[in-house]
């Protein structure tokens, strides 16, 4: 933990002034002019994620100021703590004032670092806030985001469908949720087909993970998340640099499980399911293969057009069972398609909703909170693309042209006509480094996701 929530901070604690340009214009001319000099030495001027060491009389580290996009921010410290010496800060009273969750967000996240198998350098260095409801908030979604970070980071070896359960488990103790799960051909029992077929080539069984929290006579509320712990692509095999970074395919099940807890941990007035189908997706003897038919627990039936279309696969019995609840909502997230990535890019998950003010109210609020997604269209037309001539759906469209929406109304089967769903295609990866962002696994959404949650369910009894 780098942010410690205590009345009063240590002494000899340096105090960080935080500005961006313009409050750094509107403040530097009432600044000393020995620091005045010294900052105009270094270019300071306030700009996103600079910082600026100033020495105090005794040659120590006297005061930090830090350079932000806006107070609001939710990276806004994130640059810091792992840049400023090891020791301990306080914010200043001049300047710019963060929010305490956006303080506390911001500087947790700034420190995170994958530190399983590598270890750190050096201890991030620590912020001390006063002890209040919104600087714990923001604790709370940084160790949810960080959480979610460490599942699609762990390599395939240590995080297969028997890890991901556990951690499932974990999470499920923590919050005093109901934890079970369906594996093996024990799926064929329970009639989960579709979850068994992509997953019975991997030495290491496939299954269906659920919990369930919260009160009975809450809203229900299911939240799914694609776990395919591995892809080589099936028989369809990858070629090596697009299997290279498949451990992150169970990405929708780490940001489902990041969701559900944060759900948990603000005690939302809602009755949660989350249910993930996790599996492996390998090769061997016994391997769905191109052109086979598997019967789903909906009853429909899936030509397999290619084995590398698997998420969609195996989210139908998921979303099959999900609506036998009748639930209020349906989330469901996934790192679907390639095709989310190439017409949205890495930092823009793809947003499908039956619903065009619920699409346009999630957009709106990911601009607001920094934590975007994209609306797309459940085009209706397309889904001729996706029939069989030998069985009811086929789970690859006639072309590459529309592969996004082609997965999303694959999906869109498995749902009633009546039922209220989202499905988010996204990418659960940063590509590119930025503060608070390494390179590596992420959380997408689940901010906004929350946000829209509690915005939905507060008005519920």
């Amino acid at each position: 933990m780098t942010v410690h929530l205590k009345a009063k901070a240590p002494s000899g604690a340096v105090a960080i002034t935080v500005v961006d340009r313009a409050a750094f214009q509107a403040l530097v001319t009432e600044l000393p002019a020995p620091t005045r000099h010294w900052l105009a030495t270094l270019g300071f001027k306030g700009a996103a994620d600079s910082y600026a060491l100033v020495p105090g009389a005794d040659g120590k580290l006297g005061q930090v100021f830090a350079g932000v996009e806006h107070a609001a921010h939710p990276f806004a410290l994130s640059a810091l703590p792992q840049a400023l010496p090891e020791g301990d800060y306080v914010l200043s009273e001049q300047g710019l004032q963060l929010r305490p969750e956006q303080a506390a967000l911001s500087w947790e996240l700034g420190g995170y670092q994958f530190d399983l198998y590598k270890p750190r350098r050096r201890a991030p260095a620590a912020l001390y806030l006063p002890a209040d409801a919104s600087a714990q908030r923001g604790i709370a979604l940084a160790t949810a985001i960080s959480a979610t970070r460490d599942l699609v980071n762990t390599p395939a070896e240590h995080m297969g469908p028997e890890e991901l359960a556990q951690a499932a488990q974990l999470i499920a103790k923590q919050h005093g949720a109901k934890f079970k799960q369906i594996v093996g051909d024990a799926l064929l029992k329970q009639n989960f087909p579709a979850i068994h077929a992509v997953g019975r080539a991997s030495t290491r069984a496939p299954r269906l993970i659920e919990l369930n929290w919260g009160s009975p006579k809450a809203p229900l509320l299911s939240i799914v998340g694609k776990g395919v712990c591995f892809d080589t692509g099936g028989l369809d095999i990858k070629p090596a640099d697009g299997m290279r970074q498949m451990k992150k395919d169970m990405g929708g099940a780490a940001n489902a499980l990041g969701l559900a807890a944060l759900v948990m941990a603000f005690k939302l007035p809602v009755r949660l399911q989350v249910l993930i189908p996790a599996v492996e997706n390998s090769i061997s003897g016994n391997a769905y293969r191109p052109g086979d038919v598997i019967k789903t627990r909906q009853g429909l039936h899936i030509e397999i057009g290619n084995t590398d279309a698997e998420g969609r696969v195996v989210l139908s019995d998921a979303l099959a069972y999900a609506s036998e609840h009748k639930p209020e909502l349906i989330i469901d997230l996934a790192t679907l398609t390639g095709a989310a990535r190439v017409a949205l890019g890495a930092q823009l998950p793809a947003l499908f909703s039956k619903h065009f003010d619920t699409a346009r109210d999630l957009v709106d609020l990911g601009l607001k909170l920094e934590d975007p997604m994209w609306h797309m269209p459940l085009w209706a037309p397309y889904k001729e693309g996706i029939a069989s001539s030998i069985g009811d759906i086929v789970n690859t469209g006639r072309n590459a042209l529309g592969g996004a929406i082609n997965a999303a109304l694959f999906l869109e089967y498995f749902v009633p006509e009546h039922q209220d769903w989202l499905h988010i295609d996204l990418f659960a990866w940063n590509d590119v480094a930025r503060a608070g962002r390494p390179v590596g696994g992420e959380a997408q959404t689940i901010r906004t996701l929350l946000a829209y949650l509690e915005q939905r369910f507060s008005t519920k009894s």
